[in-house]
């Protein structure tokens, strides 16, 4: 019979969450491109870098059945904005509305700007 050994299991560092870049930042416009809600605009409320997600204002709304948690708290059905995939919008562009790729420039101070691929201008940061 032959005797048992165990193998050594190599230990996993936990080290800091990966955060994805983005283009699409709090309070950008940007129109749906897939799915259910497609064609779709709203502006952006929340972005979530480690899911890739971004919850955008009236698009993808669901309803949560919620227990009053005390005596005069009041429960019921409440909706909201669910998150949406990062690769189902696209930033919108500021000269003409549609939908734009961009490109990421140094300005003058060293910063990094947001340039629409379709009519070359600066998009703004919002925050």
């Amino acid at each position: 019979m032959k005797p048992l050994v165990y193998k050594k299991r190599k230990r996993v560092k936990s080290g800091p969450i990966a955060r994805h870049k983005m283009s699409i930042t709090k309070g950008d416009m940007v129109r749906v491109v897939t799915g259910d809600e497609k064609g779709k605009e709203g502006r952006v409320k929340e972005v979530d870098r480690k899911n890739r997600r971004v919850v955008v204002e009236g698009v993808r709304m669901a309803k949560r059945h919620r227990r009053p948690k005390s005596q005069d708290d009041q429960g019921g059905i409440i909706e909201f904005e669910a998150p949406i995939d990062m690769s189902n919008v696209m930033l919108l562009d500021p000269k003409s509305g549609e939908p734009t790729r961009i490109r990421r420039k140094r300005d003058k101070d060293g910063r990094l700007e947001r340039i629409s691929v379709k009519s070359g201008e600066a998009i703004p940061r919002s925050q």
